[in-house]
This record gives structure tokens, sequence and C-alpha cells, in this order.
């Protein structure tokens, strides 16, 4: 089974032997990294803290009948090679693309339909503005262009000088992999041309708002795209460099269609599933109830091994983290042994979030008012990400405002989804499954408290209630919810300050920069200490690639003796 409870049989099997590698954590990123190694002929044990694997990208049935995408709830990101190498649809793996893609309703009983057909954006565009429908196109085609791009960026390594002493052969090896790498990008960068290549700085230094006016005119079309540019952020749209963001609206695909945003049969925790059981099949294994407590560490300055929560010592010279930078660094690595700049570094990055997951159970469909229809079956309007609260930029950026002085956000920006449209197996006849992604919530409220019950009931009211004034009666429809706000992400998922993405996705904070400057290549100051996880490179999202990469890397060293 990919599904194990830790036991004492378990306990006896982790300490059986010495393994060649050891994963702490079994989210998505970790459970690729498992893959990868045991396919790369290692014996490989992956060690999850919860009941259940998946970590961010987990399905549960938290009311009965109804199965919840708990946390991340859409599917793109995940690299075509990690779904392709690793066989995902053998493993069960089956993606539900969804057309339109997403829904705008207004309080003015107007509304705003995009998908990936250009004449049906182009005639819903047209509706708020000609010019606006023609320049679409154009937008797309310009971030597509980009993307291709990043296509190098994330599936590679970044080119990060040697961290330690070495020989005249290692120096004269990395620095031809860094210049193979930066020919590479040069190459990309000749063929989008002088203009373009302006265009893309642009996109990357600017805020979202100044890239979205410079290309529309109509206040819906630019906060609808805006809600890319600050998902699961603590940025505004006037934020400078929210505007790269803005890829990650065509970054993705799902069967080899750009900008394809998927639901996953089952919810996300089939993701993770597929993933194990294609980690388990190479013959790695997986253990649940297995919490790390901290890392063993010999001669001050190498791995070999972990303790468990439970005083179980399990031995490798190989450790894989998928847990936080700031978890793995400051919570369990032991003190004194790691370099103090990089104490520093790692102490002081940016792990705020200003994420809540709102996930619930109805009786029945919502019904907006901009519709007009009162239809119990799903319409079009049902089946994308529908926007509530994200009528215009400066919608978004007053939210955000009340956020940043501690409060959260009076009128949240929330994405609402509804996967039982397409997926009939997560909940009873009739019924669905709703996921609430809201935004700004501050993991540090002042005069609040999240442990609160009445504050966090008013919050989610709050938030029902905005729906009700888009789709009246919703409130009514309720048969149960589950909340994580930013505390209740990091306790339960281990998220720490609830980032969604294992510290903040800002410019600061990516390629050669991610986790800390100097260590973007998944090595750490510990010899046989790696990072497999959203907090390297190149970040957050279900992406695959951080474990692909790491995994990688892994099975290098390994064929070098390094």
């Amino acid at each position: 089974m990919w599904r194990r409870s830790f036991s004492s049989s378990s306990s006896a099997i982790l300490k059986s032997k010495k393994w060649d590698a050891l994963i702490i954590g079994g989210g998505h990123n970790g459970l690729t990294a498992a893959a990868y190694l045991a396919r790369g002929g290692l014996s490989v044990a992956v060690l999850e803290r919860r009941h259940v694997i998946g970590g961010a990208a987990v399905t549960e049935e938290l009311i009965p009948g109804f199965k919840f995408s708990r946390c991340s709830y859409l599917q793109s990101l995940l690299r075509p090679s990690v779904i392709t190498e690793l066989e995902l649809g053998k493993h069960g793996l089956q993606l539900l693309k969804r057309n339109p893609s997403s829904f705008t309703p207004l309080l003015d009983g107007r509304y705003l339909l995009l998908g990936p057909g250009n004449n049906s954006n182009h005639s819903e565009i047209s509706k708020f503005s000609l010019s606006d429908a023609e320049a679409f196109p154009r937008y797309e085609r310009q971030l597509e262009n980009f993307c291709k791009f990043m296509d190098l960026v994330l599936d590679s390594p970044p080119p990060e000088s040697l961290q330690h002493k070495a020989s005249i052969n290692e120096k004269l090896k990395n620095k031809l992999q860094n210049s193979v790498f930066w020919a590479s990008c040069l190459r990309k960068v000749s063929s989008l041309g002088q203009k373009d290549m302006v265009d893309f700085m642009d996109l990357l230094l600017s805020p979202a708002s100044k890239v979205l006016n410079n290309w529309f005119e109509t206040d819906v079309l630019k906060a609808t795209l805006a809600t890319d540019a600050v998902i699961g952020s603590t940025a505004s749209v006037h934020t400078p460099g929210s505007g790269y963001v803005l890829l990650h609206h065509v970054m993705g695909e799902s069967d080899g269609e750009r900008g394809i945003w998927s639901y996953v049969e089952g919810g996300m925790g089939s993701i993770s599933k597929a993933i194990g059981n294609a980690a388990i099949e190479a013959g790695a294994n997986i253990v649940t109830n297995a919490e790390v407590s901290q890392l063993l560490i010999e001669n001050s300055s190498t791995v070999c091994g972990v303790i468990l929560a439970d005083g179980t010592e399990v031995h490798s010279s190989i450790v894989l983290s998928n847990a936080t930078p700031y978890k793995t660094f400051m919570e369990l690595v032991p003190n004194n042994v790691l370099p103090d700049d990089f104490v520093r570094a790692i102490k002081h990055s940016d792990y705020s979030s200003a994420t809540t997951k709102i996930n619930v159970a109805v009786d029945k469909l919502p019904q907006f008012r901009c519709c007009k229809s009162n239809h119990p079956n799903a319409g079009p309007q049902h089946v994308g990400t529908i926007h509530i609260g994200s009528e215009s930029m400066e919608e978004i950026h007053s939210a955000y405002q009340d956020a940043a002085q501690g409060v959260p956000s009076r009128r949240p920006v929330i994405e609402m989804t509804i996967p039982s449209v397409l997926d009939k197996t997560i909940s009873p006849p009739g019924s669905h499954v709703i996921n609430l992604f809201v935004q700004y919530t501050p993991y540090k409220l002042l005069g609040g408290d999240w442990q609160d019950h009445g504050y966090r009931e008013s919050f989610a009211q709050k938030c029902f209630t905005l729906i009700d004034e888009y789709a009246p009666g919703f409130s009514t429809s309720i048969l149960g919810y589950d909340m994580l706000t930013p505390p209740d992400l990091e306790r339960e998922i281990g998220l720490t300050g609830g980032n969604i993405f294992h510290g903040a996705m800002g410019l600061d904070s990516l390629f050669l920069m991610r986790p800390v400057k100097g260590w973007s290549n998944y090595k750490t100051p510990l010899q046989g200490l790696y990072l497999c996880g959203s907090g390297a490179h190149p970040g957050g999202g279900v992406m695959g690639a951080p474990g692909r990469n790491a995994a990688r890397l892994v099975l290098q060293d390994i064929r070098e003796g390094t």
C-alpha cells in the first residue's frame, strides 16, 4: 500500500539498516525526489509527519461524503517531465480540464467569462472594450513567448558557484556547466529580440498594475488577471516585481496545452498518490506518522541520519528535506552547527502569509445574480475560477491595505472553485465541494486571535456574506466548512508563517537567491543534506521541479563521489 501507519514494525524496518537516502516530508516534492532516487537504484525511506501523504497537495474527507483538496486546489504547474518520466497516468493521475477557466461576476449585473477560446474571449471582453478584446490575444502570446524562456530555468538547477574547496578539475567542470547554462539562456534571449527582452524585463520588475494598465482599460479584465499576480502572497497589485507572477496565467499546462488549469480527479491528493505509487513501484518506502525531530550530525559538518519524535534513530549519509528552509535549518539542525551568516539569512527570509483556505460543503450550486438563471445544474459560470470581490485592481489593493494594518480584509479577495462540477468522485450526488482561497488575512492580528472561535467564525461569515452579494442564498446552502488560516497552515501542514510557497516568491527570493544567496543548488552547508521542497529553486506551486532537480543532483554527486 502507498499509505502506511508508523508502528513498531515500521520502526523496526527503519532501524534495520543504513538507508542510501532519507526524505523528510511526504509532500509532492519529497515523493518526487523519492521516486527519482529509487529509480536510480538507491534505498529510500520517506518520513511523513502526518497520517496522510501529500503535504499541501492532499485530499481529506473532512465532512462525511465530501473530499476536499484541503490546501492546493488546481493543477497546471506540475512539470511535464515529471508526469512523463514517472508515468503518472499509469499510476492513476487523471486531469479534468476546465473550460471556461474563469468567471468574474459584477454587482451591476454584468460578468466576464474567459477561457482558452480566442473567439469566445473576444466576444466576452468586447462587452466592455473592443480595444481590450483586440489586445488580449497579443497579451497572452507575449506571456507564452516569455514562458518558453522560463522552461529552461524551471527544469535546471541554478548555475551555482562551488561551495567547498575544490580541485582544479572540479572548478573547471563547474565553470563549464555554468557556461553551458548561461549560453543556453543567451540563445533564448537572442531569440526573443531586443524589444521583447525589454518587455520581459519590464514584466519582471514592474508592479502588476503598471503592466496591466499598459495593456488594458477595462477594470474587471485587469482585476481578473491581477489576482494571478498576488495569489498566495502579501503583495499588492502595486508592489514592484509583482508583474512577473502574471506569467503563472500561462506558465503551466495540462496535457500539452499551455495555460490550461485543471482539476484532478479525486482531488489534489491524487497527484501525491500517483507520485507515491511511482516511488513505491521503484522500491521506495513511505512511512506516515513518522515525525522527524532532529537531524543527526557527525563531526559538526556531515549529516548521518535523523531522530524521530519517538526517539527512533534512522541512519543515512544522505538526507533530503522537503520541509521549509526555516523548519529545516532553524528547528531540525542542532544549534551551533551552521555558519552564522547562513543562519541569519534563513532566519530573516520572508515567510509571511496573508492566505486563508476555506473548504465548504454545500447542498446546491451557487446561483449568481448576474446570470439570471435558477437552473440547478452546472453552467459555464461554475466550471472555472470564480473571482469574488475583484471588480477592480483598486478593490484588491484596498483589501491588501487592510491586512497591512493588521486586520483581515473588510472585503476579502476570494477565488472560488467548484471541482465537483467536473469531478463526480468527491461529493454526494446533488451536493458540491467548494474551495475558497481567501486574501488578505495576516498571520499576526492587531486586536484579534485566530485561535478565538468567535473571531474565526466572524471572518468566515464575512466571506460567506460577500459571496451572498453575488450569489444570494449561498450562506443557507452551507452544510459545513473547514478553515485554515496562516497559523493553521503552519501547524497542520508545516508551512512556516502559513506561506504556501515555503517562503516569499519575490525577485529577491528566486533563482540564485532561493533559499538564500550562495546556496541555490539544493545543497546546504552540511555535507549530505539537501533541500528538495518549494523553499528551493524554482519555488512554490505543485511543480515537482524542486524534487526532481534535487534528486538528479544527488544521483550526480553519488556518481562523482562528491
